[in-house]
């Protein structure tokens, strides 16, 4: 290892690993033979603190970042505590805090803002780096190939208790909807229902080693032939926002901040993540073009069972093993391996017990010299993300592989005096340094253990060099930009626009590729011709959307495919591919692999959808604060006739329909959440479903006395359309009591 400068933008163009590394043919079927049980990393997201993307994170790693921060006086006080607890001398006010909790683009995943504001941040945000996920690795979240499976670990936080302190606000929801919208097992289940995947979809919980189980469970699934991709992660979002008091001999640090493996190593600090990585057989992936960020060669799972001192209490034999069992499974020896990403609490006893654990199980076989192996841990960068740690740690090691450096670990002040570094493999790597390789293909340990004992180690290696490519003239190439509104589009543009003037290297070939054939097509659209990158950037940033209007068209898109043929020059082939670009502006359908017939190009990383996010989120009242009314209910004071019971609207003549249509509109408001221009806005459009329906209902009940069928509501699902079905049922009503009354006076 050395420790000479390192550009993090010195990597190959290709992006796939060192020049020094992966010579062999990957299209050979020697190679395909030699892989068949390798999983490839081909897409990431990521929400850490002080990070939205991969590249933010990446960056507050090379640069040392400590990302974990104090609660100011007004936070604490904003989530209902006293700011007076600052003045406690054993009151830690740190966190490593995610920022945006509860911004959340509600229509693009087609919620109501009523069930978005229940619906756990946690689930928010994971179902917001799913699709991104899929989109950076160049696939379009709703028509991947083949079945996608989802893994997914996560824990409860205290969300559901705020929405029930705050009932008042969310009328007619029952315990089932509270449960479905905050409980863990319905992690996976809403991602596949939301974005239509089909494979397995499983919650995996097993506290701080769930998001990296996850991983493991997914690759074998792959492996077994149950999905062809899949999603695998793990979130944790800490609710309330809130310290914690330090206890003399406690798992908490008592300054907030993480010495993993150090001499002054006292206790962990909570912090905020969220990860989700893209996975798919490595053969593949390859043979499709993907982007690979590095290769899971191996990956095991076991427990301590009972030999550790308790069951909170990590245990040496079981990490021992987990890791032996994922040297076996991966097929390397323990010497080729150059970096361990650690669980690395840092507290004074589990860090003793990692290591020892970690040179058992590299020293079993052979003699590993000492100090060949860097040793580190993210989590003295963002504090212990729980059941995200495990994913934290490997999408910063795929990264590692991918630029070839290794970030340094934070606050090291000497190794821990239980830990005789000397006698181990190991040293803690305290610089961000180059991974040197000698010629070898690089790999690295991805560990995590969870409370309870449950203990995940993932071997990782570099992907293999991409076939060389025969050097192709630049040509004009069709960049297709799609969004759900006009200000997402021009968002999408510039993106864009900026990821390209970073990455010059990019083949514009493969942009166009990645964004005609990965990316879902909106109502709103434009496009680009360019045959550089000076043009595409210039074009993008004067770039105009508009609606598709599907109207016919003169010409088909394959009359235009048949017609961009080599011989074309420049500009007649910019010219055609300025005519394909309005017609599929136009809603035309393009087969886009005819336009790249030649030679497919590959997928790269491109920046995802700009979600247009608004705040769903409930938080208790301020510390202090004078209780204010909340929105659903002043709605509802703003129409007291809706408060009256069924009888007295009878007796006041409730059949008069504009009267229907403005209670209507209030009950539409409670279980939807919306409260403007409902009148003619259909119910499912607004994000209502079955459930939603049923409390309407009920409401509606309760108001007019008269119970629709729940059918009513797919027939007539507009407020106006719906005030009919009542008057016709409020009309039967009367008729009826009034045929009763002349019966009984007969």
């Amino acid at each position: 290892m050395t420790g000479e400068h390192y550009d993090s933008d010195d990597y190959s163009s290709d992006g796939y690993g060192s020049d020094d590394y992966g010579s062999d043919d990957y299209g050979s079927d020697d190679y395909a033979a030699e892989n068949d049980t390798h999983i490839a990393i081909v897409g990431m997201a990521c929400r850490f603190p002080g990070a939205a993307t991969p590249e933010e994170y990446w960056a507050n790693l090379t640069a040392g970042v400590d990302s974990v921060r104090a609660f100011s006086a007004e936070e604490l006080r904003a989530w209902g505590h006293d700011p007076a607890a600052l003045d406690d001398p054993r009151y830690v006010p740190m966190h490593g805090i995610v920022d945006g909790i509860g911004e959340f683009d509600a229509d693009f995943f087609q919620f109501s803002s009523r069930d978005a504001t229940l619906l756990n941040p946690q689930h928010q945000m994971f179902l917001e780096c799913a699709w991104e996920a899929l989109e950076r690795a160049g696939y379009d979240p709703r028509a991947t190939p083949g079945t996608v499976g989802v893994y997914a670990g996560t824990g409860r936080n205290g969300y559901a208790a705020l929405t029930q302190a705050q009932a008042e606000r969310f009328p007619g929801v029952d315990a089932l909807t509270l449960t479905i919208s905050n409980e863990p097992e319905h992690l996976a289940t809403r991602i596949s229902y939301k974005l239509g995947l089909t494979g397995p979809s499983m919650a995996v919980l097993t506290a701080c080693s769930s998001s990296l189980v996850a991983v493991h469970e997914a690759g074998r699934a792959l492996l077994a032939g149950d999905c062809d991709m899949a999603l695998a992660g793990g979130i944790t979002l800490r609710l309330p926002r809130s310290g914690y008091r330090y206890l003399e001999g406690g798992t908490m640090s008592p300054d907030g901040r993480c010495r993993t493996f150090s001499a002054g190593a006292k206790g962990i600090v909570g912090g905020d993540g969220a990860g989700v990585v893209v996975l798919r057989r490595l053969q593949d992936a390859l043979d499709d073009g993907d982007h690979v960020h590095a290769v899971i060669r191996g990956s095991a799972v076991n427990n301590d069972g009972h030999e550790r001192a308790g069951f909170t209490a990590p245990g040496v034999h079981g990490q021992t093993e987990v890791i032996r069992l994922a040297h076996a499974a991966a097929e390397v020896s323990a010497a080729s391996i150059s970096y361990v990403e650690a669980h690395g609490t840092g507290t004074p006893v589990g860090d003793p017990i990692e290591v020892s654990a970690l040179t058992q199980a590299f020293r079993a076989e052979q003699e590993v010299p000492a100090g060949s192996v860097l040793l580190g841990s993210v989590k003295t960068n963002i504090g212990h993300t729980d059941t995200a740690a495990g994913v934290a740690g490997l999408i910063k090691t795929a990264l590692a592989l991918e630029h070839r450096a290794i970030p340094a670990t934070l606050h090291f002040e000497g190794p821990n005096p239980v830990i005789d570094f000397a006698k181990t493999p190991f040293t803690v790597n305290t610089e961000h340094r180059a991974w040197d390789s000698a010629g070898q293909p690089r790999r690295a340990g991805v560990s995590s253990f969870g409370i309870g004992g449950t203990n995940a180690h993932v071997v990782l290696e570099e992907a293999p060099r991409a076939a060389e490519r025969a050097e192709r003239e630049e040509c004009a190439q069709l960049l297709v930009l799609s969004a759900r509104t006009p200000a997402a589009l021009a968002a999408m543009a510039e993106r864009l626009a900026r990821h390209l003037e970073r990455h010059p290297e990019l083949p514009l070939a493969d942009v166009a590729w990645t964004l005609q054939s990965g990316r879902r097509a909106f109502a709103h659209r434009s496009y680009v011709v360019c045959a550089d990158h000076a043009q595409a950037i210039a074009a993008l940033s004067a770039a105009s959307a508009a609606p598709v209007s599907k109207a016919p068209g003169a010409v088909t898109s394959e009359e235009l495919l048949d017609r961009l043929t080599p011989e074309l020059t420049a500009t007649e082939r910019a010219a055609l591919l300025g005519e394909l670009g309005r017609l599929w502006q136009d809603g035309s359908p393009v087969d886009w692999s005819r336009l790249h017939e030649a030679a497919l190009p590959r997928r790269v990383p491109l920046p995802s959808y700009p979600f247009e996010r608004r705040h769903h989120l409930v938080q208790p009242e301020p510390f202090a604060a004078p209780v204010t009314q909340a929105p659903i209910a002043a709605a509802a004071t703003a129409a007291p006739a809706a408060a009256a019971g069924p009888a007295e609207h009878l007796a006041e003549g409730a059949d008069d329909s504009a009267s229907i249509e403005e209670r209507l509109a209030v009950l539409f408001a409670k279980v939807l959440g919306e409260a403007e221009d409902l009148a003619e806005r259909d119910f499912f459009e607004l994000g209502g479903d079955s459930l939603t329906a049923v409390q309407l209902f009920s409401l509606v009940e309760d108001d007019f006395g008269v119970a629709p069928p729940l059918e009513a509501i797919f027939d007539a699902p507009t407020v106006t359309e719906f005030a009919v079905v009542i008057q016709e049922l409020l009309a039967t009503l009367r008729a009826t009591e009034a045929a009763d009354d002349t019966r009984g006076t007969s």
